[in-house]
């Protein structure tokens, strides 16, 4: 397919601007462009034609299933979509008079409130972007407290489980804390006595998904809380994975101080390719004081946000947060009401199912029931005829579906994570089972077909490596005598292959 740049010629338009009956603005000499703006001349027909037929090759949740583990790429709801459409949603402006957006300032604070009843803690704040800056926020709260307390100097480590989510320990080194990594035990948990030799004096606190990548729910999650309150340490729940859990276990009697919540994972928003989201931080009353500034609350009748919070740590973003991934996600709590559970019960049940049907043809690394997602290996696969976990991602591509996540957690050799969601139909599920045992049957009778795969893409295989040493990120331009340059033929990728 030709990039919009190859189809460009020159002269054609697809509109025209009135003429202007005002003078130009002055320009200084040293603003001004020596030649014109490379862009692209084409009619509007063939503008519409050429991004709808981009669009096409595009894989989403709207297209197909997206079993992406650890992401919860769930279905998203379009009556959200409307209701953040509605003209006094969508038209606020930040710096509007609190009298003029009582009814956003009032959605925001049932938001918070519903997200303090889900953690089973006190205070929220809305503010963080998404889940790492909420995992940042969280560890920035954890400092604030023991600063406080005199004990910012002698509490210097985090400590986050070998499972988990990579964010994690680089949110630990931004923080500016030291970082420790506890091991899994046989059964997938949290080893406890491993965390017993290195909580001390100096531990700040823990760091924890619960249910974790694995997809297990941790049997020692009491204990684990008890030795690091003892130790005065905080538990910090990373809220990845809360999908699993809504309404059935709250983090904060799980024994967590601070909770990171996905609105955009748990509570529907579309999100793929890196954004919009939202990463509210739950927290223990102790830590309500340093939360980020302002605060929505709740004066009688009326709503404000209240900026004399002198403990704070100061804002983490702009303004109160994503306003538009609120009203998504309040809109999809209020859709289940007290029903919330069955969010998570439906999620849970569809991954022990598709588990059940897979676990013959892959490997299980902890024989378990999951919760919302689990993971297999291709370990067997790899070992007996040379197909990898990527061998079986790229060639599920061919029957449809979009590849789970690949090689993580890292504690699985050759890891497959699926997570199915709570809005998949059974057919679904059975459709993608189906695929996966073929691919499986396949990497016994013709492997060759899954190391060459995926077959019907535009881009085949490409050599990674390679690809990663030699990367062309940017398309090339030759001078152009009408425009002052104009695309040059695209480069040969020597990485390429079987394009």
């Amino acid at each position: 397919m030709k990039l919009i740049f190859e189809k460009s010629q020159p002269g054609r338009r697809g509109g025209e601007l009135p003429r202007y009956d005002i003078p130009p603005a002055k320009v200084p000499e040293e603003l001004r462009r020596e030649t014109p703006p490379r862009l692209p001349e084409l009619a509007e027909p063939e503008i519409v034609r050429h991004f709808t037929a981009l669009s096409t090759r595009n894989f989403g949740i709207d297209t197909g299933f997206y079993p992406l583990g650890s992401c919860t790429m769930k279905y998203n709801p379009r009556v959200n979509e409307r209701l953040a459409m509605l003209p006094g949603f969508r038209d606020l402006h930040p710096y509007q008079d609190e009298d003029a957006i009582q009814g956003a300032l009032e959605l925001m604070w049932r938001l918070q409130e519903a997200l303090i009843e889900v953690s089973g803690l006190h205070a929220c704040s809305l503010q963080p972007a998404a889940g790492a800056q909420g995992e940042l926020t969280g560890l920035m709260l954890m400092r604030a407290y023991f600063a406080e307390r005199g004990e910012a100097d002698q509490r210097d480590t985090v400590i986050t489980a070998d499972t988990a989510h990579g964010t994690n320990p680089a949110s630990v080194t931004m923080a500016g804390y030291k970082l420790a990594k506890a091991e899994t035990d046989a059964r997938g948990n949290v080893d406890v006595a491993h965390l017993r030799e290195m909580v001390n004096e100096r531990t700040a606190g823990l760091m924890l998904t619960n249910p974790s990548t694995l997809g297990l729910f941790d049997e020692h999650i009491e204990e684990i809380a008890a030795i690091f309150h003892e130790a005065g340490a905080l538990l910090y729940y990373d809220g990845a994975n809360l999908n699993a859990v809504c309404g059935i276990s709250r983090p904060g009697d799980m024994g967590f101080d601070i909770v990171h919540i996905n609105l955009h994972k748990t509570f529907s928003q579309p999100h793929g390719g890196g954004g919009p989201g939202g990463g509210p931080i739950v927290v223990r009353d102790k830590l309500e004081p340093f939360l980020p500034a302002p605060a929505v609350v709740k004066d009688g009748d009326r709503f404000r946000l209240d900026y004399d919070r002198p403990k704070s740590i100061g804002k983490v973003r702009g303004f109160t947060g994503p306003f538009g991934v609120f009203v998504r996600s309040y809109a999809f709590i209020r859709s289940y009401g007290p029903r919330l559970r069955e969010m998570s019960e439906v999620a849970v049940l569809n991954a022990n199912y598709l588990l059940a049907r897979l676990k013959d043809g892959y490997e299980l690394p902890f024989d378990r029931l999951a919760m919302h997602e689990f993971v297999l290996s291709a370990r067997r696969l790899k070992r007996e005829h040379g197909i990898s976990a990527l061998d079986v991602a790229k060639r599920l591509m061919d029957y449809g579906f979009h590849p789970p996540t690949i090689y993580f957690p890292l504690v699985v050799p050759e890891a497959l994570m699926i997570e199915p969601t709570e809005t998949e139909a059974k057919e679904t599920l059975d459709a993608f089972a189906d695929a996966m045992l073929a691919i499986a049957r396949e990497a016994e009778e013709d492997p060759e077909v899954l190391r060459s795969a995926p077959h019907g893409r535009p881009v085949g295989r490409l050599d990674e490596v390679l690809a990663a040493k030699r990367a062309i990120v940017k398309y090339g331009f030759e001078e152009h005598p009408d425009l002052g340059s104009e695309p040059a033929a695209p480069p040969q990728l020597e990485a390429q292959k079987g394009a």
